[in-house]
């Protein structure tokens, strides 16, 4: 059975219907509005704004679009590789010739961001409907790139991107050295500023601690059991060696209790 980019979608939570497909390539200058094209070095601010400017030439783009545009670049002449999801707000404006549109890149698909590849099977075409672009195949998912680990003082982490971390391929750095230390950190639940200071010892690593929250969500906490954890914020406070004594570990904890208050007015109960 061959992937489809249709299957992508589906689980990507977009309906074909709600979408359409838009394959750019590298032009100088377009013959029939004047703008300029892009490159292999425009940055995503540049496509996105190329992106979001559309002939007003009704032949050309029709006068109604979904809200979900779907957005590769050429790739030889069958091929199209993931740019990203953008979300159509409304168009700007139309002078008659350009119509100008609010986009914004989602987090669609952003996992596959230049690594998901389709056949495009027809060359001379730049823009299909969604349901029309959900037949083509799935090509090749490449390896993603790996993500530097930004140190123990500088990691902030939504709950999404420490799922990400606990478990894609490109995070593996981060394991190893979240796999190498023991302290103490900190989950803010960022609806309405309540903390929580947690700590990791004895044989449990911070890493260890932390996919439990990314498999559960609350990692056996009581205080956060009946919390939404896609409002929690991840961070580090402080950090050991593993062959640190407990009783250290314990009075760090504590302290950061006390000076975070996240007894009384956080999620600490101890």
């Amino acid at each position: 059975m061959t992937l489809t980019l249709g299957t992508i979608l589906q689980s990507a939570g977009i309906a074909p219907l709600e979408a359409q497909v838009l394959r750019h390539s590298y032009v100088r200058e377009h013959e029939d509005t004047g703008l300029q094209g892009i490159h292999a070095d425009s940055t995503d601010e540049q496509i996105l704004r190329y992106t979001g400017q559309q002939s007003a030439v009704q032949r050309v783009f029709p006068p109604v679009v979904p809200k979900y545009w779907i957005v590769f670049v050429r790739e030889g002449g069958d091929r199209a590789r993931l740019w990203a999801v953008v979300e159509n707000r409304g168009e700007l404006s139309n002078d008659g010739i350009v119509r100008k549109f609010d986009l914004v890149v989602t987090e669609h698909l952003a996992d596959l961001r230049n690594r998901l590849v389709i056949g495009w099977r027809s060359p001379r075409t730049w823009r299909l409907t969604g349901p029309t672009a959900a037949a083509y195949p799935v090509m090749e998912i490449a390896d993603a790139e790996p993500v530097p680990f930004p140190g123990f003082d500088r990691l902030v982490l939504s709950y999404a991107q420490l799922q990400a971390s606990m478990r894609e391929h490109r995070y593996a750095s981060w394991r190893t050295a979240l796999s190498s230390v023991v302290g103490i950190y900190l989950i803010t639940d960022t609806l309405d500023g309540r903390q929580y200071v947690g700590k990791a010892d004895g044989t449990e690593n911070i890493r260890q601690r932390w996919d439990s929250y990314a498999t559960n969500g609350h990692g056996g906490n009581v205080e956060l059991k009946n919390l939404d954890p896609n409002s929690f914020r991840y961070s580090l406070l402080r950090v050991f060696d593993p062959s640190t004594p407990t009783s250290a570990i314990n009075d760090a904890e504590s302290h950061f209790k006390i000076a975070l208050d996240t007894r009384k007015h956080g999620l600490n109960r101890n």
